[in-house]
C-alpha cells in the first residue's frame, strides 16, 4: 500500500483528512478524531479539493470514503453553525462549488464505497448516501437526528435517504431524528453489508477492485426503459473497443486472473 506521504499528486497535504491510493482504489480517511470527525468548512473544502485532483484521474477507478474503525462522522460541526444566515448557508441548487462535498461525491465519475464504522449522522449519514454503495461494520450506526437542534437535513438527506430506503422510513427517520444500528440499516436497504469491524476496509476495497458500470446505472435510471436499454447496448459495444475487454474474456477463456490497466 501506498504511504498517503509519498502521495505528491493526490497525497495528504492536508490536516482534516488523509488519502492515499491502493492500487487503482483511492482512499480518503475523515481525520477529525477529537471531534468525531465532524465535518467543519476545513474538512469540507479539503475533501472537495481531493476530490476534484483525482475526478478525471485515470488510474483512480474506484474511490473509498471512511472515517476509521472508531467513527464515520458525527455530522456537521454545530459550533460553525450559529450566527449564520440564511443566505450564507444557502447553496445553490445543482451548483457544485467549493465545499460541497455530497455533490462532490454524487457526481464523481469513478464508483464511490462508504465503509461506515460507529456513527453515520446528520451530515454524516448524508455524506455516506452520497456515495454509490455503502458496506457498514457491526458497530455501525445510523441517523438523521437534525429535528433536535431545530433544522431539517440540508446535505441532500431528505431527498436521497428516501429514494435509497423508501418514502416511509425515510420520514420516520427525518420525523423522530432516531438512530438505527447497523442490522436495520441493512434490513431497510441504506446498506450493502455489514461485516466485522476488523474487516470492513478491506472488505470495501475488494468491491472497490470490481468493475462497477456506474455510468449506466446512474444516467439511465431517469430514462424510458426502451431508451435506457438502447443506451446501455451502445455502451456495451463500444467497450469492445478497449483492451481490457480483450484481456476480460482471454482471462476468462484461460482460466486465469485478468489483469486490467484501464484501457
Amino acid at each position: 500500500m501506498a504511504d498517503e506521504h509519498d502521495m505528491s499528486s493526490k497525497g495528504s497535504m492536508y490536516e482534516t483528512i488523509k488519502t492515499e491510493q491502493d492500487g487503482a482504489t483511492f482512499i480518503l480517511t475523515l481525520h477529525r478524531p477529537q471531534k468525531r470527525n465532524a465535518i467543519n468548512k476545513q474538512m469540507q473544502a479539503e475533501i472537495f479539493d481531493a476530490l476534484m485532483k483525482v475526478r478525471a484521474d485515470a488510474s483512480v477507478r474506484a474511490i473509498i470514503v471512511w472515517g476509521g474503525p472508531e467513527v464515520f462522522a458525527a455530522g456537521a460541526d454545530l459550533s460553525e453553525m450559529r450566527g449564520r444566515t440564511p443566505m450564507q448557508q444557502f447553496r445553490p441548487f445543482n451548483s457544485l462549488q467549493v465545499g460541497d462535498i455530497w455533490g462532490a461525491v454524487a457526481s464523481m465519475l469513478q464508483p464511490t464505497i462508504a465503509a461506515v464504522s460507529g456513527i453515520a449522522v446528520g451530515g454524516g449519514c448524508e455524506l455516506a448516501l452520497a456515495c454509490d454503495l455503502r458496506l457498514a461494520s457491526e458497530t455501525a450506526t445510523f441517523g438523521q437526528p437534525e429535528i433536535n437542534v431545530g433544522i431539517i437535513p440540508g446535505a441532500g438527506g431528505t431527498q436521497r435517504l428516501a429514494r435509497v430506503v423508501g418514502l416511509t422510513k425515510a420520514k420516520e427517520m427525518i420525523f423522530l431524528g432516531e438512530r438505527i444500528d447497523a442490522s436495520e440499516a441493512l434490513r431497510i436497504g441504506l446498506v450493502n453489508k455489514v461485516v466485522p469491524v476488523g474487516t470492513l476496509l478491506e472488505e470495501t476495497k475488494a468491491w472497490a477492485g470490481k468493475q462497477l458500470a456506474k455510468l449506466m446505472v446512474d444516467k439511465g435510471y431517469d430514462l424510458e426503459l426502451g431508451a435506457a436499454i438502447t443506451m446501455e447496448s451502445l455502451s456495451f459495444a463500444s467497450l469492445f473497443s478497449t483492451k481490457d475487454q480483450q484481456e476480460g474474456v482471454s482471462a476468462f477463456l484461460e482460466k486465469r486472473q485478468p489483469l486490467f490497466t484501464g484501457e
